[in-house]
């Protein structure tokens, strides 16, 4: 590369980032046409893009900034006033400028395209101040003449420069002028000590050269996990001092490559305004922008990854979410909408919020939707809950909009924007309230390179489990082994602090030998993890210790396996494959590819929803009645067999963990469920109810679910031992009132224990 292709490149450069800064200004400037000092910026930057192009003999593109800041000369001196067609026509003229130094950075050319349209265009918005037609084509010719000219003098200029460049090396570029009066300032400032510290203080360096170096501190964080290694194995004092002094280091030179890969979200937030202003007066609305934590860094490979998802998920809020404003005025909202995006580092993860006080999406409009595309039964849509409903939304082909047009309904994109975000290890969650607006939460990994991980084993082998997913580890030993893991519908579960903990048994899933079971004395390592915001129980055979791993892709052999998300090289140099945690509970069935119930943890929410959430267990009674406990008040389920229920004071009891537990056959003690015969007759279903030291089993039919809802109670029972019906799971439920059944059997009893 010569000098003036070196020259040529560090102004495209720098262009780029004054037309990014170009967009945004414009768009703040519409919002407040009398900052004086952000129009004087605009027309600064205009000015030496002109002056620079037309060093470069780019003549089409001095023709466009030039007739450009003609235009906003006038609106710097007072003499117009910004309106959007001004604003549409200076975007526009941006996106001209943009184009042609797209063409000279593919082609070294700016292209055939002279933009006639345009120069028209702005040239008749600068004379809208003239008293005339007349003057209006005066200016406009003398416009034309001064581009022409300006063409002219470049080609000559050009011509001797060819010339002067074949008979002497070149020298430096002059400067093209003497600043004049509206720029003496600005001269001023670029001459004094500060301006030069700034520039001496920052230096360009190329991607793939970061990219390198962090490739090559990858390798070195490996030797040092070798050398770590080695060192356990040695009490040369001079070894073990040397191997931590190397540790220190590797970590110190870690963090600063990382943070030099590391950028603000800003940098793709700062698109939106001009996206949303652009996509608003197209569709005829009015949507504000808000952004909070544009600060937030982000890897750049991250960056990279998620540009496109959340573009489109901007685009979609401001075409589908937000209304037209006579619209929002009818629903009693402000005519204009409210696009609101945030960013915050939590829990080793950046966690993106995009949120609009738009229309809210309706799960019954998504499943007639689904159902008219053939995706899902009418059976299972009349299983849905409202979240799973939503969730639909992501499945491939799926679109709700009426009419294709150039914004959006085109049968993509959501699907494309959950995959592309799982793809780099993050997750999708999607909520909304029908006429109140919906809220898209994002959660994604800072980086991929050099992660921190926990090593387990199973079947002999060591896997990696990313940190970012790891919530705790549990350990069982002895009897508490034996008994603590329960089950119910034949999956293995864990009671971990009142909620019950799906068990997925690693060796399994990976139909690896070996040496878990759920039912010997030994010790049962959990894992707990958390996937698409549920939360599980892994367990290992062992659990060795946390480090920092390198990520490398996986073969084209093993890219299809979705427990797999990549592999790493341990310190002894052996492989180690990276557990997709995601993969993990899709294949389990804890989490299903169209995000369905699990008996994990409901998705997260705020502390004023989850207030009116709450945990549920659902049994069914007779042939279809189907009940509602609290799960608070359940402790334990049980199947006992028949053969140990006996008979104290005419009450079914049975000897329960070393104390007699009373009986009580829900169907015997309320009216209106078929004494019929349901399940196993040779085992009870067993509710274990405990009230401080009162204790007492419940005798169910069947258990079937357990769910996490708001509850409206839609019909007041009259029956003693119900407190109401409520439809849950599209099926009408009864509201157990298990203090009221206990004293139905035996109110002396419950009373002296009740609180």
């Amino acid at each position: 590369m010569n000098d003036m292709d070196q020259i040529v490149k560090e102004f495209l450069v720098e262009s780029y980032e004054n037309l990014d800064q170009l967009d945004r200004d414009l768009v703040h400037l519409e919002e407040d046409p009398h900052d004086k000092e952000r129009l004087a910026s605009i027309f600064r930057t205009i000015h030496t893009i002109k002056g620079t192009s037309g060093f470069f003999a780019f003549t089409n593109l001095e023709s466009v900034a030039h007739v450009g800041e003609n235009l906003l000369c006038k609106l710097r001196e007072g003499e117009l006033t910004l309106t959007p067609e001004i604003t549409s026509a200076l975007l526009a003229m941006v996106d001209a400028v943009r184009q042609m130094l797209a063409s000279v950075e593919e082609t070294g050319s700016e292209g055939q395209n002279q933009y006639g349209e345009l120069i028209q265009t702005l040239t008749r918005l600068h004379a809208a101040s003239a008293s005339s037609a007349a003057e209006v084509a005066g200016l406009a010719e003398s416009a034309l003449e001064e581009v022409a000219e300006l063409v002219s003098a470049e080609l000559e200029a050009c011509q001797e420069a060819a010339v002067a460049a074949a008979t002497e090396p070149e020298p430096p570029p002059a400067p093209l002028a003497e600043p004049s009066e509206p720029f003496a300032e600005l001269a001023a400032k670029a001459t004094d000590g500060k301006a030069g510290a700034l520039s001496d203080g920052n230096i360009r360096v190329d991607v793939g050269l970061l990219d390198k170096l962090m490739n090559l501190v990858g390798e070195l964080v490996l030797a040092r996990n070798q050398i770590l290694q080695f060192k356990a194995a040695h009490n040369d004092a001079a070894f073990v001092s040397t191997s931590q002094r190397l540790n220190l280091i590797t970590t110190e030179l870690q963090e600063g490559v990382m943070k030099t890969r590391m950028q603000p979200i800003g940098n793709i937030w700062n698109r939106f305004p001009r996206v949303v202003r652009d996509l608003a007066m197209a569709c005829g609305k009015e949507v504000r922008i808000e952004m909070e934590g544009k600060e937030t860094d982000l890897d750049k490979t991250i960056i990279e990854a998620i540009k496109d998802p959340l573009t489109h998920l901007v685009r979609n809020s401001v075409d589908h979410g937000i209304e037209p404003p006579e619209v929002r005025r009818q629903r009693g909202k402000p005519a204009e909408g409210r696009l609101f995006l945030r960013a915050f580092h939590e829990g080793g993860q950046v966690n993106i919020e995009i949120a609009d006080d738009g229309a809210g999406i309706d799960p019954e409009k998504l499943k007639q939707k689904a159902l008219e595309r053939g995706l899902i039964s009418r059976e299972h849509a009349a299983r849905m809950g409202e979240r799973e409903a939503l969730n639909l939304i992501f499945l491939p082909g799926f679109s709700t909009a009426a009419k294709v047009s150039n914004i959006s309904g085109r049968g993509v994109g959501m699907d494309v924007v959950k995959t592309n975000i799982e793809k780099i290890g993050g997750a999708v969650d999607l909520q909304s309230e029908l006429g109140q607006g919906t809220t898209i939460k994002i959660k994604i990994p800072l980086t991929l390179a050099i992660i921190p991980a926990l090593v387990v084993t199973s079947g002999g082998d060591r896997y990696a489990i990313p940190q970012v997913s790891l919530l705790e580890l549990v350990r069982l030993d002895g009897e508490q082994a034996r008994k603590g893991i329960e089950r119910i519908h034949g999956v293995p579960v864990y009671r971990l602090r009142g909620h019950l903990l799906p068990l997925v048994y690693l060796n399994r899933q990976l139909k690896v030998a070996g040496e878990a079971r759920e039912t010997d004395d030994q010790a049962v390592n959990i894992v707990v993890l958390q996937a698409d915001d549920r939360h599980f129980g892994l367990v290992v055979d062992g659990i060795n210790d946390t480090e920092e791993i390198v990520v490398k892709p996986l073969s084209k052999q093993l890219k299809g396996v979705s427990v797999f998300a990549g592999a790493t090289i341990m310190g002894d140099g052996q492989v180690a494959l990276i557990l997709d945690v995601l993969g993990i509970a899709q294949s389990a069935g804890v989490v299903s590819e169209t995000r369905d119930r699990s008996l994990g943890a409901a998705a997260a929410r705020t502390q004023q929803q989850r207030d009116q959430w709450q945990a549920l267990l659902l049994v069914g009674l007779g042939r279809e009645g189907r009940a509602a406990i609290p799960l608070s008040l359940v402790a334990r389920l049980e199947k006992i067999p028949l053969e140990q229920v006996e008979r104290a004071a005419e009450q079914e009891v049975v000897q329960y963990r070393g104390r007699i537990l009373p009986l009580i056959r829900l169907k015997q003690v309320l009216p209106g469920y078929e004494d019929e015969a349901a399940g196993d007759a040779e085992l009870l279903q067993v509710v274990v109810y405990a009230d401080r030291e009162h204790g007492v089993g419940l005798v169910v039919d069947r258990i079937l679910d357990i769910v996490e809802t708001q509850l409206e109670v839609r019909h007041n029972a009259k029956r003693p031992g119900i407190l109401g019906s409520a439809v849950i799971q599209q099926r009408v439920t009864d509201l157990l009132d298990v203090p009221g059944v206990i004293r139905l059997v035996d109110p002396a009893a419950y009373e002296t224990a009740a609180p």
